[in-house]
């Protein structure tokens, strides 16, 4: 997907207050951006994807925080 039609989705979860899709789309911008090799963009969005995943009880959340413990940027949660 481009980075405007993802930033466009991205836009209108927040209007909605959708944060479970939230936390599925920063999870995605994180995909692009480390496969783009822009590693703080990634832990940027994925630190936003952790955030909403804590908020809805996704249970994405545990994986979301080992990636960004992996790449220095989180301590390890423990619920």
């Amino acid at each position: 997907m481009s980075d405007a039609a993802l930033d466009q989705l991205l836009l209108r979860a927040h209007g909605e207050g959708d944060k479970a899709a939230l936390v599925q789309l920063y999870t995605q911008a994180a995909d692009q951006s480390e496969a783009g090799g822009d590693l703080d963009a990634a832990c940027f969005y994925l630190t936003h994807a952790f955030v909403f995943a804590l908020e809805v009880g996704a249970p994405e959340a545990r994986d979301l925080n080992v990636r960004l413990v992996e790449k220095g940027r989180a301590h390890p949660w423990q619920p």
